[in-house]
């Protein structure tokens, strides 16, 4: 295993997938305990679309799929004002919106890159700079998260009454917004387009299992995102296949050892 630091494109690949391990979780627990989940599944296709614009007019995917998917966050918040009834609409709208963009792109022939790099995830393709820019905006989510923490709590559990004590909710929810679309961007070069909302549900569904308070939940949703992304980092470079599968299936294993951990120790 130590041999493969030695490898240049292995290093960029752990350190991404450090960042992202913390990244994900984190704000995964705040979108899990507000019913956000499947938003996280939306914005990855978002992502899609994203990627596909850089490609296809020579930017950086990564940060174009930030912008893109930043805007697609913000969409979905502004659109609740018109479907209060019918929230559930929103999400298959805007991700029918960024599907459509990104397969129109992308079927046209001039997409200046690898778009399977992006949906399946890859430890080859995460370059110095991809490197940086991942960097940069994990610094800035952990930054805002730790500045609005109470204030994301308080919504979370309980928005009406932070409404009551004068919370800008609504100024709230787009930052949750936009890091969730920085999550996802950030991501996607190593897990992929395809199963990166996994990272973001999967580790606190496990880390619920243990049935801590919020900041141990928070905590441990972070250490099982790490075993994930490592384990399944990993296992891809001994099995020649894309990393954006090990993960998944990592994050799947652990939860069901989690699960009947659980009934074992409950019955016991």
């Amino acid at each position: 295993m130590f041999q493969l630091l030695h490898l240049s494109f292995m290093q960029n690949a752990l350190i991404a997938s450090i960042l992202i391990s913390i990244l994900c979780p984190s704000i995964g627990v705040f979108l899990v305990l507000k019913r956000y989940s499947m938003v996280g599944d939306t914005l990855a296709h978002a992502s899609f679309a994203g990627v596909a614009i850089g490609l296809v007019f020579g930017f950086s995917p990564i940060i174009i799929s930030f912008v893109f998917t930043t805007f697609c966050a913000i969409l979905i918040e502004v659109l609740k004002n018109y479907y209060k009834q019918y929230s559930d609409l929103i999400l298959p709208i805007v991700l029918t919106f960024s599907v459509g963009i990104a397969i129109t792109l992308t079927s046209s022939g001039r997409a200046q890159g690898n778009i399977e790099s992006f949906l399946f995830g890859s430890i080859l393709t995460v370059s110095k700079s991809d490197l940086y820019t991942i960097l940069i905006l994990s610094i800035i989510c952990v930054v805002l998260l730790y500045l609005f923490y109470e204030k994301l709590v308080y919504i979370t559990f309980d928005e009406d009454g932070a409404k009551i004590s004068q919370i800008n909710v609504k100024l709230i929810n787009y930052i949750l917004s936009v890091l969730t679309g920085a999550a996802i961007s950030v991501s996607i070069r190593i897990i992929g387009i395809l199963v990166v909302s996994s990272m973001i549900a999967v580790p606190v569904a496990t880390a619920m299992q243990l049935n801590k308070s919020f900041k141990s939940t928070l905590v441990f949703s972070v250490i099982f995102g790490f075993i994930d992304v490592i384990v399944g980092l990993i296992s891809s470079y001994y099995l020649n296949c894309a990393p954006g599968g090990t993960i998944a299936l990592t994050s799947v294993f652990v939860l069901i050892l989690t699960l009947l951990f659980k009934a074992v120790r409950r019955n016991g």
